[in-house]
């Protein structure tokens, strides 16, 4: 076997990783990646990410990951502490980072949530918390079109969306699907069958940076407390300070019975996710400390990961910073695209730090993602909207970072203008 350049220890070779690519990992992947040039991301440090070129790019993608930015000191260092002592246990002694880590994300979550079971991703957060639900004879399952809780077989039933669900059929049984936003289309599935369990985020994020009308979450608490149905509430995006609260669930005070939490607990170092619930819901973990276990989950290095995430949100006020950055984003985006195209965009819409830019198509998205990398600024698709940009910053961003997204979009859009100076131009090329 031959050794390439990238393997050898003497820097990466863009060449020699897309052909391991193409052998070893996807040759997609590997064709997608030629869109967005010739440079490999090889280092990150608060909102900047460092290529192989030696260029840097802004992270304002990450799918929402990076809250803290990449590498946080408070993070990065509990996490090192924790390599140097044990970073895997045996799981037969009584792990205190597991213990530690446990009572940060209780302290912070709603009041109610107590128990909490950690994972290593978002799907297998939502995996537990459906069999959780089984536990309580909750098997029928309800969620929105367009959300997205995970590709695992459990999560995927529940993700609205059959691009990803059809090549995997038959998925889980007695699922249903509710438009996002519509209580009495909720109302209506929950007044037939026996009781439910009921999937959803507080914004749909994959799904393009949808809102709910105001009040959506209350009736949603409403309507399962009178229909007998178990509420799970996927924060995995929403939380933690994204959308300038805590929790997607504090923009209208609701408790879920089960929420699940994700990226950002990660700190941007160290994967991991949780699931959190009432006592009450959370009895028959807690009866068999053996009915859903996991490897690598609860391991001592994701659990310093996940407790020095928390109190970086709190010791730096990201929750605030978010609140305020994603305000002036907002209010400034929606400006230049007032400016610059406003023919293209159909809405720029978002809370906090999560923001989604829809344009006109999905073509037109892609040559605006198009301009945005080449001009050093990272965004993300979103999976169930190919026409909405998903605009997902750290909270970490200075003055001059804020100034270098906008003055970037600004260019990007008086860009894509240019190219289609009028609506009828859409399409055309």
């Amino acid at each position: 076997m031959s050794t390439t350049l990238a393997e050898s220890g003497s820097g990466p070779d863009y060449p020699a990783v897309l052909d391991l690519y193409r052998r070893h990992l996807s040759r997609g992947r590997a064709t997608i990646s030629e869109v967005f040039g010739t440079q490999l991301e090889v280092a990150a440090r608060g909102a900047w990410i460092e290529t192989s070129d030696g260029g840097r790019y802004l992270n304002a993608g990450g799918y929402g990951v990076f809250i803290h930015g990449a590498r946080h000191p408070h993070v990065e260092a509990a996490v090192i502490r924790q390599i140097q002592a044990n970073p895997l246990a045996s799981r037969v002694l009584l792990d205190p980072e597991a213990a530690r880590a446990a009572r940060a994300v209780a302290r912070v979550s709603p009041d109610g949530l107590e128990h909490v079971h950690f994972a290593c991703s978002g799907t297998e957060a939502t995996e537990a918390a459906l069999k959780l639900a089984r536990t309580l004879g909750r098997n029928r399952l309800v969620s929105t079109v367009g959300g997205y809780h995970g590709k695992t077989f459990g999560s995927l039933s529940v993700t609205g969306n059959t691009l990803y669900q059809d090549p995997f059929r038959p998925l889980l049984p007695d699922a249903g699907y509710v438009p996002f936003g519509d209580a009495e289309a909720l109302s209506a599935q929950l007044r037939t069958g026996p009781p439910a369990c009921v999937v959803l985020e507080p914004i749909q994020g994959e799904g393009g940076v949808r809102i709910p009308p105001e009040g959506y979450l209350r009736d949603v608490r409403a309507l399962c407390d009178e229909h007998g149905a178990l509420l799970v509430l996927d924060e995995i995006q929403t939380g933690l300070g994204r959308l300038g609260l805590w929790w997607g669930a504090d923009r209208e005070g609701v408790t879920p019975d089960i929420m699940l939490v994700g990226k950002g607990l990660s700190g941007g170092i160290v994967p991991v996710s949780a699931m959190v619930a009432t006592p009450e819901v959370f009895r028959a973990f807690n009866r068999d400390p053996f009915i859903h276990t996991s490897t690598f989950s609860g391991a001592p290095i994701a659990m310093a990961a996940a407790r020095a995430a928390v109190e970086a949100i709190e010791q730096d006020g990201l929750v605030g910073k978010a609140a305020a950055i994603g305000d002036t984003l907002l209010t400034r985006m929606r400006e230049i695209v007032g400016n610059r195209c406003p023919h293209l965009v159909t809405e720029v819409r978002g809370a906090g730090l999560l923001i989604g830019v829809e344009l006109a198509g999905p073509g037109l998205a892609g040559a605006l993602i198009a301009e945005l990398v080449e001009k050093h600024l990272i965004v993300n698709y979103s999976l169930n909207a190919s026409s909405v940009l998903r605009f997902t910053p750290p909270a970490v961003m200075s003055e001059s970072d804020i100034d270098f997204l906008l003055s970037v979009f600004d260019d990007a859009c008086a860009a894509l203008s240019a190219r289609h100076p009028t609506v009828d131009t859409v399409g055309a090329s």
